[in-house]
């Protein structure tokens, strides 16, 4: 560390990036992509229902409310929908994101780094709504809206060319970065504001994905984004309190981030900047709970499931073709510890699509992974990694994921190689998409929702126009139960 001039206390200018965020989050006017708005609304949409399901589940249900018994705001706190939970917004971010993330069925964005931007929401909606009901502002849905596309494209623009998990950091970081920004500005934060609250953001450094991977994969996976979301809100609120920041706090030499917990690399934005790429090209999970490196590989099983069946004693191996990154990430094999486990691995995730024709929140569960037949079929599964479908993957043109799944019997004979590049969430597939969307959302929203409440909520989100002029508080009031 000898040729680093450590001694030299000068103060230099915030790092490029820590302004470049600022700038792109101050400059709301410039958000008027047409489909950023409509994916923004379906977005929001899909990403609510996607909580309120997580309401079913204990393991989520038990994470929420207050921090200590007690600790609510009522008439004034921000609420968590399904609930009739009124909290700080710091909580509150904690509780949304929770309930987002928990099964795993919310967007995706996958690139170099790969995540979930919609968990970004568990900041925002909390932060809105507290506003709203403070009498500090009178925010409305379209703000909410402005702030999804800006959160969406800071996490996946920041994505695209730098990959956190190749050192062994989880992508949750990014949450926390984009959530920072927004919900700084959304709290009124000035451009200094956004830089100090954005350079403390980065010195949290980042969560270690070990509970993402064998041998420890575990729940935390399903609240680490609530726990980002909820740290952003923090960093927000302090740096409205004029706590300082850290302009350095990327670039220092040897103290830094880059330093520190990238390898000395520079964090990197394509020539292509902010804009909102993001949310026009966001993945939705549409159709089953998976892992989105296995959603194409689930919808190849599926159309194999008739035949698995018929012949389930004779078969022989199971070949599956999939990305570079999802056999490094969900090729798993012994046994699986809980639902956690199994929802980040391709082979449970394809035997039981095979076995059922379909694949549910409740197949990752301890009841229906006692079928025998599931590890029976995984015992037999050979998962090779497709150049092809690696290089497609990551580019950008085509953003692709693909999985190919064929099944070999004992006398020989063999099914067709059904292949799967773009899932049913993916832009290419939009038209197809959307229904079945909208029909997860009415499903998962009267699943909770009172009807008469549930109805308000459906036909407000199906008019964007209306959507957009709601306050805040009167949006989340439906949804508190």
């Amino acid at each position: 560390m000898s040729h680093f001039d450590l001694s030299d206390a000068s103060r230099p200018a915030p790092d490029a990036l820590l302004q470049q965020i600022a700038d792109y989050v101050l400059e709301t006017e410039k958000i008027a992509s047409e489909e950023a708005f409509e994916t923004a609304r379906l977005c929001l949409m899909d990403t609510l229902g996607c909580g309120l399901l997580a309401l079913n589940y204990p393991a989520c249900v038990k994470l929420l409310g207050p921090v200590v018994p007690g600790a609510t705001l009522p008439g004034v706190g921000a609420r968590v929908p399904g609930t009739s939970y009124e909290l700080d917004p710091v909580q509150a971010a904690f509780n949304i994101g929770a309930m987002i993330r928990w099964l795993d069925f919310n967007d995706t964005w996958l690139a170099a780094e790969w995540g979930h931007p919609s968990d970004n929401l568990g900041g925002i909606l909390a932060v809105a709504d507290y506003l709203s009901r403070g009498g500090e502002q009178s925010l409305t849905m379209r703000d909410v809206l402005v702030a999804m596309i800006q959160a969406h494209e800071i996490q996946g623009v920041l994505a695209l060319e730098n990959g956190f998990n190749r050192v062994g950091l989880d992508h949750v970081l990014l949450v926390r970065i984009a959530t920072t920004a927004v919900v700084t500005r959304l709290l009124g934060g000035d451009r200094d504001q956004i830089i100090n609250a954005l350079s403390n953001a980065f010195l949290d450094g980042g969560a270690l994905r070990t509970y993402r991977h064998a041998p420890n994969t575990g729940s935390r996976k399903s609240w680490a984004a609530g726990d980002a979301t909820s740290r952003a809100v923090r960093h927000a609120l302090i740096a409205l309190k004029g706590e300082m920041g850290y302009p350095s706090a990327l670039t220092a030499k040897v103290w830094g981030f880059q330093d520190v917990l990238f390898k000395g690399k520079p964090l990197t934005v394509p020539a292509q900047g902010f804009g909102s790429y993001v949310m026009e090209h966001v993945l939705f999970k549409i159709s089953f709970p998976a892992e989105f490196h296995a959603q194409t590989a689930v919808e190849a099983a599926i159309e194999l499931h008739s035949q698995a069946l018929a012949r389930f004693n004779e078969i022989d191996r199971i070949v599956i073709e999939t990305q570079e990154s999802g056999k490094r990430i969900i090729d798993k094999t012994g046994p699986l510890a809980n639902p956690a486990d199994r929802d980040h691995c391709l082979q449970y995730m394809v035997a039981v699509a095979l076995l059922k024709g379909s694949l549910t929140a409740e197949d990752y569960e301890d009841a229906a992974a006692g079928d025998a037949r599931i590890d029976d079929l995984r015992s037999k599964m050979q998962v090779i990694q497709n150049d092809d479908y690696t290089r497609n993957y990551l580019d950008p043109n085509k953003r692709s994921i693909g999985n190919a799944i064929q099944i070999f019997f004992r006398d020989g004979a063999a099914t067709a190689r059904v292949e799967v590049e773009y899932p049913i969430g993916h832009r290419f597939r939009r038209s197809d998409g959307i229904p079945l969307l909208l029909a997860k959302f009415e499903k998962n929203l009267f699943g909770r929702i009172p009807a008469p409440q549930a109805k308000a909520i459906w036909t407000l989100c199906q008019d964007r126009t209306a959507l957009e002029a709601a306050t805040v508080s009167s949006f989340m009031d439906l949804f508190s139960v």
